[in-house]
């Protein structure tokens, strides 16, 4: 009975290991799941002010090599139609390891046909852009990261997204390089915002319209697996 229970006690730390080392799995499953999961970015501002209210809960669009924000009007009340809403995920960039720092991001920039571009900071204007490799490499590429609680994005280790007002309706999205307001590099007559980017997965859409079309998507993938 002796020998029973000193063996239990001393193969307990084993076995707390092992339940430790399993779960330590598991959050890294879970960890690169989400970093992988398709996702559209918002916009998190004060309501209180105008201009906090105008863009609070927007959502991020692609258009002309920039990122803007979908701010709803009149005449486009779901954003203009021809803006492509960011959708995206962390994804190593060629050449760099940040190690726990973080990764690249990427965005579609098309659905038909699916094509995909790195996101980076100009370094010369601080606007955030997107674009291929070979445009991207020489700006600020990451490493991009989420908080560890709410998984809002950061950059470099920190959250300096700003939004910047050039008209009525009309924001585009900055990273405050220098944390100075963008000062220099955005005029004074222009409104700036200070942001969080808030990640949302990506909504779902319908594939499939009935029993006969799911038998077929079946087939097809068996056929693919073979």
């Amino acid at each position: 009975m002796v020998l029973g229970i000193m063996t239990a006690i001393a193969a307990c730390p084993a076995i707390i290991g092992t339940t430790e080392a399993v779960r330590q799995g598991q959050r890294q499953n879970a960890r690169e799941k989400h970093r992988g999961l398709k996702t559209n970015l918002s916009i998190v501002c004060s309501r209180a002010t105008k201009g906090g209210r105008e863009i609070d809960g927007c959502e991020l669009v692609l258009s002309e090599n920039k990122l803007y924000l979908n701010v709803p009007s009149d005449e486009f009340p779901e954003g203009h139609p021809e803006d492509h809403p960011f959708a995206g995920y962390f994804l190593p960039y060629p050449d760099q390891d940040w190690g726990r720092q973080g990764e690249g991001m990427v965005s579609t920039i098309s659905d038909d046909p699916p094509q995909l571009n790195w996101i980076y900071i100009d370094r010369d204007t601080c606007e955030v852009k997107y674009g291929d490799r070979i445009t991207s490499e020489p700006h600020i590429v990451g490493p991009w990261d989420v908080t560890k609680m709410d998984r809002r994005v950061m950059l470099t280790g920190w959250e300096g997204f700003m939004a910047v007002r050039y008209g009525p309706g009309e924001w585009a999205l900055y990273f405050d390089v220098d944390d100075n307001g963008l000062q220099g590099v955005v005029g004074e007559e222009l409104l700036k915002m200070e942001v969080e980017l808030v990640r949302r997965e990506k909504r779902q859409e319908r594939t499939s319209t009935g029993p006969a079309t799911v038998a077929e998507a079946k087939a097809t993938e068996g056929n693919d697996a073979a």
